[in-house]
This record gives structure tokens, sequence and C-alpha cells, in this order.
């Protein structure tokens, strides 16, 4: 039997997860669409309200991909009305608003995954085993570089959450996973440098932000919001056994040398060419799970921990200081 899904919010990510669902996983199917768009809907498919959505008595779970300030509403419609959910990131910019979801979410005992389909990247996922199983020692630095081609829309900005909640998000995420082990301390530094849209939105658009987990080892992570080449995306684990490290993915790899130099090509352009395949893979681990009846490989409580995280950042630029988790203002 195949799962019986709704989507809510069909822009960039909801599409994404529209047409993998229904063109590459056959364990699964699109019921319903919700979208406050009429034309962005697929001829095919049936129109409706979110609410309609969540209550029709044929869909089993509901894919959120709406504005980050409706997640925690429909996560909580859903969980009530006994709908598993995955639900882009973050739940909530607020950890409270995040903590009380989380509570109707076990007390209906429904499923509920975040999208952090980094975790999914064959490569990432590759670093991470090399780590569990030793090869890399005693891991003791993880470096994260993640820069986007150029900032998003002057509306998006204002409605993000800020570079921390919105972007390096993910990187707070893939640290923890890639160490499995948690974070005790934050320590950031931020500015504003490409002016434009981040500065008019009162964002920052470049920062370095420490992580120190419980054993002592660190995660370094630099973001950007413009970089000229592409979407830069590298990963390196450090540990006493050796180095193990995930480079951009390119569109080929070839290299021409020349007189003058050589030449190769820049990275793939945005997110949608570089993690095309750990989207597909993580909505296959979703169905998979809820269809089986399994454990979820991401929880709605890895999703506060990046949230805290986050919080933690925009804490430590303000002060000028490291914060360790305990002292993060809810």
């Amino acid at each position: 039997m195949q799962l019986k899904i709704g989507i809510i919010g069909l822009g960039r990510i909801g599409t994404i997860h529209y047409n993998n669902i229904t063109q590459q996983i056959t364990e699964a199917e699109v019921v319903m669409v919700a979208d406050v768009r009429n034309d962005a809907l697929p001829a095919h498919v049936q129109f409706a309200r979110a609410d309609q959505v969540i209550n029709h008595p044929e869909i089993e779970a509901v894919v959120i991909c709406s504005p980050t300030d409706t997640h925690a509403d429909y996560v909580e419609q859903c969980a009530r009305a006994g709908k598993h959910v995955f639900c882009e990131k973050p739940l909530d910019l607020s950890l409270t608003r995040i903590q009380q979801t989380l509570a109707v979410v076990q007390q209906q005992g429904i499923k509920l995954m975040l999208g952090f389909n980094r975790r999914f990247d064959t490569n990432f996922m590759k670093l991470r085993s090399l780590v569990g199983e030793g090869k890399i020692g005693d891991v003791h630095i993880v470096k994260i570089t993640s820069r986007d081609p150029a900032p998003p829309s002057l509306t998006y900005l204002q409605h993000s959450g800020g570079l921390f909640m919105d972007m390096s998000i993910h990187d707070f995420d893939m640290a923890r996973y890639i160490m499995n082990k948690e974070v005790v301390q934050v320590y950031a530094a931020a500015a504003t440098l490409t002016g434009g849209v981040v500065a008019a939105a009162g964002d920052i658009d470049t920062a370095v932000v420490t992580l120190t987990f419980e054993d002592g080892s660190m995660a370094v992570i630099d973001n950007s919001r413009q970089a000229a080449y592409g979407y830069d995306q590298r990963l390196e684990v450090f540990g006493s056994k050796g180095m193990a490290l995930v480079d951009n993915n390119k569109p080929d790899n070839h290299v021409y040398y020349h007189e003058h130099g050589a030449q190769s090509s820049l990275p793939l352009h945005f997110f949608m060419e570089r993690y095309t395949a750990s989207y597909l893979t993580e909505m296959q681990a979703f169905v998979k799970a809820v269809k089986g009846g399994h454990e979820l490989p991401v929880s709605g409580e890895d999703g506060l921990k990046a949230a805290r995280i986050a919080v933690a950042a925009q804490q430590s630029v303000r002060q000028g200081a490291p914060v360790t988790l305990g002292e993060v203002i809810v």
C-alpha cells in the first residue's frame, strides 16, 4: 500500500518534494496539495486549503514546506489529526514555541522528521561512517565551509530569522551529525560585508562560528551569503589517525592546463543542484520510517538542538563572547 501524502506549500522546496514523491518514490502518493498560489499547482493535482489537507481522511502524512512562521501551527494541527509530519527546518524561530510543539507531537504519538537534507548526501554520509568506524581516530576538529552564491530576496531575508537560523542551522546540524556528540559552547563573530539587500534587512552575511563539544573537540564553520564562484560546500574531519574531506561538487572534473596556468569548472551553482540526490534520499527515508514503523533518521529534537545552537550564536555575536548552551535565553 502506498503512503498517502499531502503537501502544504509548493515553492522551491515543496516542488522538489512533490516531484520526488510523484516521479521516483513508488511507495508513496501525493493526494492533495495546498498553496497560496493556485497557478503553482500541477493541473492534475487537487487544490485545497491547508486545513483540508490536514483533515483529509485518506492522508496519512503531511509534508510541510510553507513559510517558517506557519510550521509550528501546522505541525500541531497535524499531530492532533493523527498525521505524521515531514517539516522543513526550522520548526519555529522561538525555542519556547519549538518545545511546545514537540510536546504536542509526543503527546499525540505521531512521527515528526525535520528537513536536514545534507545528512543524506552520500559524501557526508561517508565521512560520518569513517568517524563511526574509528578510521579518523579521536576526532579533534571538524571544518565546515558553507557559502551561497548570492543573497536571497529582501522579502525572504526579512522573515528568515537571520543567517544563523536560516542558513547556518544546516551546518550546526551537520557538525552534530558528523561528530555524534553534543555542543556545549558557541563562539561566533559576524559582519555585514556585502551590503545590498542583506544590509537593508538588518541581517549579517558573513560569519565564523566555533562550536565546542562535550569532550573539548571543536567544529569551525564559516558562512557567507555571497560567493562569486558558486555554491561552496566543503567539509573536513581531522583526528588522531588521519583526516578526511569532501570537496565541492562540480559539473565535471576536468582540469585544462595551458601556458598561462590551469582551469577547471566552478562548483555547482546552488543548493537545488548540489543536493538534488539528498532531497530524494531524505524523503525515501521518511516514507520508509512511517510505513515500517521505524525510528526516524532526523527527529524534532535534532531540530531543537540545532536551533538552540543558532540562538547561542546570535547571543555570542551580541555579547562578543562565548556562550554556553545552558546560558541560552529562550
